[in-house]
């Protein structure tokens, strides 16, 4: 049985990534940073299929906490064949480079760059004994061509250099059988994010040119398809599901 690691996969595009894994019948270990209320949520919704189902606390900020994640993984399941890196910190607050302190700058970083090596370095021993692998990044509409973000500076930052890291990964890994691709969400708000694409359609979206806001369901769609043994030729690839939504730049 194939086994996905999942980080933030509790709430907001994680859990909707976590649940269609799970419907596809793959095993998933869920990290989560405190929100008790989500994983209870989970839990109960899917006790009947507990045995393939666990959750492990931790801060992708802190590496020990990565560390220990991939450890619990590997103990409960035995193997790692998916590793999603759907957690991501952000500042909502809208703010020029110049405003940010050093522990928002470092934040950025550490959750949205560094988070991602540490969990490559201690699961990529593992991929590579399987010969199998998917890895998965998430980036922002725009970032392989590595554009200016107002009022996001670190963040744009840290995605352009993960740009750079996952086409990396998919040229260094593939004589294994690893694959990494990122997939870069549009402009997904509230609850679209643990929503149905049924649902979206019920709801006039006049800001997205297809008329419709993007979901949850459609990000974990395009990572299930990813995850699939014949997606092997996809890899080094930066997929955008924005609707046709210019998202950097629909406030200039």
């Amino acid at each position: 049985m194939r086994h996905a690691l999942i980080t933030a996969g509790a709430k907001g595009l994680g859990r909707k990534v976590t649940e269609m894994l799970l419907e596809k019948g793959y095993s998933i270990t869920v990290n989560y940073r405190s929100d008790e209320t989500a994983v209870r949520s989970l839990q109960e919704k899917y006790a009947h299929l507990s045995t393939r189902l666990q959750f492990v606390k931790g801060d992708v900020t802190k590496k020990e906490d990565l560390h220990h994640l991939v450890d619990q993984a590997l103990e409960r399941f035995g193997r790692i064949d998916f590793l999603i890196n759907n957690a991501g910190p952000y500042i909502f607050e809208r703010k020029k480079l110049a405003d940010y302190d050093e522990v928002e700058w470092y934040e950025m970083i550490e959750g949205n760059l560094s988070a991602v090596f540490h969990l490559f370095k201690k699961t990529i021993p593992i991929m590579r004994k399987q010969r199998f692998g998917r890895i998965i990044t998430y980036g922002f509409q725009g970032a392989a061509s590595a554009p200016g973000w107002l009022h996001r500076a670190a963040f744009s930052a840290a995605k352009v250099g993960l740009v750079s890291l996952t086409k990396t990964i998919a040229v260094e890994e593939a004589e294994y059988g690893i694959t990494a691709n990122m997939i870069c969400p549009g402009n997904i708000l509230g609850e679209m994010k643990e929503a149905t694409i049924a649902e979206s359609r019920k709801k006039k979206d006049d800001m997205t040119p297809i008329g419709r806001s993007g979901t949850g369901e459609d990000i974990a769609r395009v990572i299930a398809f990813l995850c699939e043994e014949n997606s092997d030729m996809i890899t080094g690839s930066v997929i955008e599901i924005t609707g046709g939504l210019d998202v950097i730049h629909r406030y200039r």
